[in-house]
Protein backbone atom coordinates (compact mmCIF):
# COMPACT_ATOMS: atom_id res chain seq x y z
CA UNK A 1 0.00 0.00 0.00
CA UNK A 2 1.61 3.08 -1.23
CA UNK A 3 1.68 6.13 2.00
CA UNK A 4 -0.15 9.50 0.67
CA UNK A 5 1.61 11.55 3.40
CA UNK A 6 4.38 11.24 5.79
CA UNK A 7 2.16 10.83 8.60
CA UNK A 8 0.20 8.04 7.01
CA UNK A 9 3.54 6.32 6.33
CA UNK A 10 4.58 6.11 9.93
CA UNK A 11 1.13 5.33 11.37
CA UNK A 12 0.87 2.36 12.88
CA UNK A 13 -0.79 0.20 10.97
CA UNK A 14 -3.99 -2.61 12.11
CA UNK A 15 -4.85 -5.95 11.42
CA UNK A 16 -7.90 -6.59 12.28
CA UNK A 17 -9.42 -10.74 12.19
CA UNK A 18 -12.19 -11.82 10.63
CA UNK A 19 -14.26 -14.83 10.36
CA UNK A 20 -17.05 -14.47 7.80
CA UNK A 21 -17.72 -11.93 4.37
CA UNK A 22 -19.53 -9.50 6.89
CA UNK A 23 -16.62 -9.06 9.41
CA UNK A 24 -14.27 -8.60 6.22
CA UNK A 25 -16.32 -5.99 4.89
CA UNK A 26 -16.86 -4.27 8.28
CA UNK A 27 -13.01 -4.42 8.71
CA UNK A 28 -11.94 -2.86 5.50
CA UNK A 29 -14.74 -0.58 6.05
CA UNK A 30 -13.72 0.85 9.59
CA UNK A 31 -9.86 1.59 7.84
CA UNK A 32 -8.53 -1.78 8.96
CA UNK A 33 -5.11 -1.67 7.07
CA UNK A 34 -4.40 -6.09 6.92
CA UNK A 35 -7.08 -8.72 7.55
CA UNK A 36 -5.65 -12.09 9.31
CA UNK A 37 -8.32 -14.17 7.78
CA UNK A 38 -9.74 -17.51 9.44
CA UNK A 39 -13.22 -19.27 10.95
CA UNK A 40 -14.35 -20.23 13.95
CA UNK A 41 -13.27 -17.15 15.82
CA UNK A 42 -14.59 -18.60 19.07
CA UNK A 43 -12.65 -21.07 18.72
CA UNK A 44 -9.31 -19.01 18.88
CA UNK A 45 -9.89 -18.64 15.19
CA UNK A 46 -9.04 -22.06 12.51
CA UNK A 47 -8.07 -22.17 8.78
CA UNK A 48 -11.30 -19.95 6.52
CA UNK A 49 -12.39 -22.21 3.71
CA UNK A 50 -11.43 -22.14 0.16
CA UNK A 51 -14.16 -20.14 -0.70
CA UNK A 52 -13.27 -17.61 1.79
CA UNK A 53 -10.19 -16.73 0.52
CA UNK A 54 -10.56 -16.94 -2.91
CA UNK A 55 -13.50 -13.79 -2.24
CA UNK A 56 -11.27 -12.03 0.52
CA UNK A 57 -8.14 -12.39 -2.42
CA UNK A 58 -10.33 -9.46 -3.50
CA UNK A 59 -10.13 -7.13 -1.54
CA UNK A 60 -8.29 -3.41 -1.31
CA UNK A 61 -5.91 -4.64 1.16
CA UNK A 62 -3.61 -7.40 2.39
CA UNK A 63 -5.30 -10.56 3.55
CA UNK A 64 -3.66 -13.21 5.10
CA UNK A 65 -4.66 -16.78 5.89
CA UNK A 66 -4.59 -18.18 9.53
CA UNK A 67 -3.46 -21.61 8.74
CA UNK A 68 -4.58 -23.85 11.61
CA UNK A 69 -6.59 -27.00 11.14
CA UNK A 70 -8.43 -27.59 14.81
CA UNK A 71 -9.00 -25.87 17.84
CA UNK A 72 -6.69 -27.03 21.20
CA UNK A 73 -3.20 -26.77 20.98
CA UNK A 74 -0.47 -26.44 18.25
CA UNK A 75 1.20 -30.03 18.21
CA UNK A 76 -0.36 -31.88 15.06
CA UNK A 77 0.53 -35.06 13.58
CA UNK A 78 1.77 -36.18 10.19
CA UNK A 79 -1.87 -36.09 8.24
CA UNK A 80 -2.66 -32.48 10.25
CA UNK A 81 0.64 -31.24 8.56
CA UNK A 82 -0.20 -32.32 5.56
CA UNK A 83 -3.71 -30.49 5.62
CA UNK A 84 -2.08 -27.26 7.23
CA UNK A 85 0.34 -27.54 3.66
CA UNK A 86 -2.77 -28.40 1.23
CA UNK A 87 -4.20 -25.03 3.00
CA UNK A 88 -1.50 -22.70 2.23
CA UNK A 89 -0.90 -23.98 -1.47
CA UNK A 90 -4.99 -22.73 -1.46
CA UNK A 91 -3.86 -20.08 -0.12
CA UNK A 92 -1.22 -19.18 -2.59
CA UNK A 93 -3.45 -20.31 -5.32
CA UNK A 94 -5.99 -17.53 -3.86
CA UNK A 95 -3.77 -14.92 -4.30
CA UNK A 96 -3.22 -14.00 -0.46
CA UNK A 97 -0.45 -11.57 0.48
CA UNK A 98 0.78 -14.39 3.43
CA UNK A 99 -0.26 -16.95 6.27
CA UNK A 100 0.01 -17.23 9.81
CA UNK A 101 1.43 -20.44 10.77
CA UNK A 102 2.71 -21.71 14.14
CA UNK A 103 3.45 -25.20 15.62
CA UNK A 104 4.75 -26.75 18.92
CA UNK A 105 6.03 -29.56 20.78
CA UNK A 106 5.04 -31.40 23.66
CA UNK A 107 8.06 -29.69 25.25
CA UNK A 108 6.31 -26.65 24.93
CA UNK A 109 8.84 -25.43 22.24
CA UNK A 110 8.36 -24.33 19.02
CA UNK A 111 8.63 -27.25 16.88
CA UNK A 112 11.47 -26.27 14.38
CA UNK A 113 11.20 -29.51 11.93
CA UNK A 114 7.27 -28.80 11.34
CA UNK A 115 7.29 -24.86 11.04
CA UNK A 116 10.02 -25.18 8.44
CA UNK A 117 7.94 -27.53 6.63
CA UNK A 118 5.36 -25.00 6.46
CA UNK A 119 8.18 -22.49 5.66
CA UNK A 120 8.91 -24.10 2.75
CA UNK A 121 5.07 -24.90 1.64
CA UNK A 122 4.10 -21.19 1.78
CA UNK A 123 7.84 -19.80 -0.15
CA UNK A 124 6.95 -16.46 -2.09
CA UNK A 125 4.37 -15.47 0.90
CA UNK A 126 5.03 -13.39 3.50
CA UNK A 127 4.82 -15.38 7.13
CA UNK A 128 3.47 -14.19 10.27
CA UNK A 129 4.21 -16.27 13.76
CA UNK A 130 1.10 -16.94 15.44
CA UNK A 131 -0.18 -17.08 18.99
CA UNK A 132 1.21 -20.89 19.35
CA UNK A 133 4.53 -18.72 20.82
CA UNK A 134 2.47 -17.64 24.10
CA UNK A 135 1.95 -21.29 24.98
CA UNK A 136 6.06 -21.93 24.95
CA UNK A 137 8.23 -22.14 28.08
CA UNK A 138 11.09 -19.93 26.48
CA UNK A 139 9.62 -16.98 24.76
CA UNK A 140 13.28 -15.72 24.00
CA UNK A 141 13.90 -19.42 22.33
CA UNK A 142 10.92 -18.99 20.57
CA UNK A 143 12.02 -15.30 19.32
CA UNK A 144 15.49 -16.72 17.85
CA UNK A 145 14.01 -19.28 15.75
CA UNK A 146 11.16 -16.77 14.19
CA UNK A 147 14.25 -14.80 13.19
CA UNK A 148 16.41 -17.03 11.87
CA UNK A 149 13.04 -18.82 9.33
CA UNK A 150 12.63 -15.41 8.05
CA UNK A 151 8.76 -14.44 10.04
CA UNK A 152 7.85 -10.42 9.14
CA UNK A 153 6.29 -10.41 12.47
CA UNK A 154 5.18 -12.03 15.76
CA UNK A 155 1.57 -12.06 16.78
CA UNK A 156 1.60 -12.62 20.47
CA UNK A 157 0.16 -11.50 24.05
CA UNK A 158 3.09 -11.66 25.50
CA UNK A 159 2.07 -15.13 26.90
CA UNK A 160 -0.77 -13.99 28.79
CA UNK A 161 -4.80 -14.15 28.33
CA UNK A 162 -4.55 -10.39 27.07
CA UNK A 163 -1.81 -8.58 25.53
CA UNK A 164 -2.29 -5.36 28.58
CA UNK A 165 -1.47 -8.62 31.18
CA UNK A 166 1.64 -9.23 28.80
CA UNK A 167 3.03 -5.76 28.29
CA UNK A 168 6.21 -6.77 29.99
CA UNK A 169 6.90 -9.43 27.60
CA UNK A 170 6.27 -7.68 24.62
CA UNK A 171 8.35 -4.80 25.73
CA UNK A 172 11.09 -7.55 26.35
CA UNK A 173 10.66 -8.82 22.76
CA UNK A 174 10.30 -5.80 21.15
CA UNK A 175 13.59 -4.39 22.55
CA UNK A 176 15.26 -8.06 21.75
CA UNK A 177 13.62 -6.97 17.98
CA UNK A 178 15.51 -3.81 17.54
CA UNK A 179 13.48 -3.55 14.25
CA UNK A 180 14.22 -6.38 12.66
CA UNK A 181 11.05 -8.18 12.69
CA UNK A 182 7.18 -7.10 14.33
CA UNK A 183 6.25 -7.41 17.52
CA UNK A 184 2.56 -7.72 16.84
CA UNK A 185 0.29 -7.70 20.22
CA UNK A 186 -3.15 -9.51 19.86
CA UNK A 187 -5.81 -10.20 22.31
CA UNK A 188 -8.34 -7.88 24.21
CA UNK A 189 -6.74 -5.01 21.98
CA UNK A 190 -9.54 -2.50 21.93
CA UNK A 191 -9.12 1.29 21.49
CA UNK A 192 -9.11 2.12 25.37
CA UNK A 193 -5.81 0.11 25.07
CA UNK A 194 -4.15 1.13 22.15
CA UNK A 195 -1.94 4.00 23.78
CA UNK A 196 -0.32 1.79 26.44
CA UNK A 197 0.23 -0.82 23.79
CA UNK A 198 1.47 1.52 21.28
CA UNK A 199 3.26 3.45 23.86
CA UNK A 200 5.90 0.33 24.15
CA UNK A 201 8.71 1.05 21.88
CA UNK A 202 9.20 -0.74 18.32
CA UNK A 203 5.68 -1.95 18.80
CA UNK A 204 4.28 -0.44 15.55
CA UNK A 205 0.99 -3.23 14.31
CA UNK A 206 -2.17 -4.51 17.25
CA UNK A 207 -4.03 -7.35 16.02
CA UNK A 208 -7.79 -7.03 16.89
CA UNK A 209 -10.99 -8.58 16.03
CA UNK A 210 -13.18 -5.52 17.18
CA UNK A 211 -16.32 -7.69 17.48
CA UNK A 212 -19.41 -6.86 19.34
CA UNK A 213 -21.78 -9.73 20.95
CA UNK A 214 -24.74 -9.95 18.73
CA UNK A 215 -27.87 -12.36 20.05
CA UNK A 216 -28.65 -14.88 17.93
CA UNK A 217 -32.33 -15.95 16.89
CA UNK A 218 -34.13 -17.85 19.39
CA UNK A 219 -35.17 -20.33 17.02
CA UNK A 220 -31.62 -21.09 15.52
CA UNK A 221 -30.50 -21.13 19.17
CA UNK A 222 -33.04 -23.83 19.98
CA UNK A 223 -31.72 -26.26 16.86
CA UNK A 224 -28.05 -25.90 17.87
CA UNK A 225 -27.28 -23.69 14.79
CA UNK A 226 -25.80 -21.04 17.40
CA UNK A 227 -24.99 -20.06 20.43
CA UNK A 228 -27.31 -17.85 22.27
CA UNK A 229 -24.55 -14.52 21.21
CA UNK A 230 -21.87 -14.71 18.55
CA UNK A 231 -19.50 -12.04 17.74
CA UNK A 232 -19.71 -9.45 15.09
CA UNK A 233 -16.68 -7.57 13.28
CA UNK A 234 -18.01 -3.89 13.71
CA UNK A 235 -17.14 -0.88 12.03
CA UNK A 236 -17.24 1.79 14.32
CA UNK A 237 -15.20 -0.32 16.39
CA UNK A 238 -12.49 -0.56 13.42
CA UNK A 239 -12.73 2.73 12.90
CA UNK A 240 -12.45 4.12 16.89
CA UNK A 241 -9.55 1.85 17.22
CA UNK A 242 -7.65 3.46 14.39
CA UNK A 243 -8.79 7.06 15.40
CA UNK A 244 -6.61 6.00 18.74
CA UNK A 245 -4.37 4.57 17.07
CA UNK A 246 -3.56 7.57 13.98
CA UNK A 247 -3.50 10.10 17.13
CA UNK A 248 0.02 8.25 17.87
CA UNK A 249 1.87 10.07 15.75
CA UNK A 250 0.14 13.47 15.38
Amino acid sequence: MVATSASKATEPLLEICVDDVTGLEAAIAGGADRIELCSALGAGGLTPSRGFMAVAAKASIPVYALIRPRAGDFTYSEAEITVMETDIAAAREAGLAGVVIGATTAQATLDVDVIQRLVKAAGGLDLTLHRAIDVVGDMDVAFDLAMALGFSRILTSGGARHAEEGIETLARLANRSAGRISIMPGGGVRPQNAARLLAVPGIRELHASCSEAIASEARLTELGFSAETTRRTDAETVRALKIQMASRVR
